[in-house]
């Protein structure tokens, strides 16, 4: 599970990034709405944990932009605004829950697991990595809400690569999976199905990178220079 936390309490965020990591959970901290945005730019999250008074703005502002874009990852508001108008407002921004500090870290780790799960289930194995999404149960991918046409090898290689965006899949990962369902499957089969998916992803604001040695990742286009 990927964890974004975005707290400024340092104390706060030590203690929950060790606790979480602990757990096998993995936990990026960010202390500033900033520094939030460029982690989202960077991959996706199982959900966010997001306090309200930050250096550069409220968090529930930063939570209607986000919404505005992704409405599928689940939010929970940690903060020491403990009014019921404060929790109503946090709800109606479009958190999925509302936790006041100073809380016991037994019930925020339940509260974690259940919004996780629940948006799971709801997603019904919807992977989105930028403007790309890709839905399991439905065999198909959007890019901005147009479908890509894929054959069902092409959409099970790039499947492998939006669940692990932006870290590298191993080359030999890519040929096993193919190879479950296709015994003739050779060593070249992966360098086959991305050279095909990365002419299909052009222009998509997404690109396949090749790990030299290591595998291949799918990473943001980076923006063309101006000037």
């Amino acid at each position: 599970m990927r964890l974004l936390l975005i707290e400024d309490d340092s104390v706060i965020a030590h203690e929950l990034s060790l606790r979480w990591r602990a757990r096998e959970w993995a936990v990026l901290h960010c202390t500033s709405l900033a520094d939030a945005d460029a982690a989202l730019q960077d991959g996706a999250y199982d959900l966010v944990v997001l306090d309200r008074g930050l250096p550069d703005g409220d968090g529930l502002d930063w939570l209607q932009r986000l919404r505005a874009r992704n409405r599928l990852t689940p939010v929970l508001v940690l903060t020491a605004r403990d009014r019921v108008a404060d929790r109503v407002e946090g709800l109606q921004a479009g958190a999925d829950d509302y936790l006041v500090k100073p809380f016991a870290a037994e019930e925020l780790d339940a509260r974690v697991e259940v919004l996780t799960r629940r948006a799971a289930a709801a997603r019904g194995e919807l992977l989105q990595f930028g403007n790309l999404s890709w839905l399991g149960r439905e065999g198909r991918v959007l890019v901005d809400g147009r479908q890509l046409e894929l054959s069902p090898r092409e959409f099970e290689v790039l499947g492998l690569l939006v669940r692990r965006a932006p870290h590298v899949v191993p080359k030999r990962v890519l040929i096993d999976a193919l190879a479950e369902r296709n015994l003739d499957v050779g060593d070249s089969a992966a360098e086959v199905y991305v050279s095909r998916l990365r002419r299909k992803l052009a222009g998509s604001g997404t690109e396949i990178q090749t790990v030299r040695g290591f595998g291949y990742r799918l990473v943001l286009d980076a923006p063309a220079a101006v000037g």
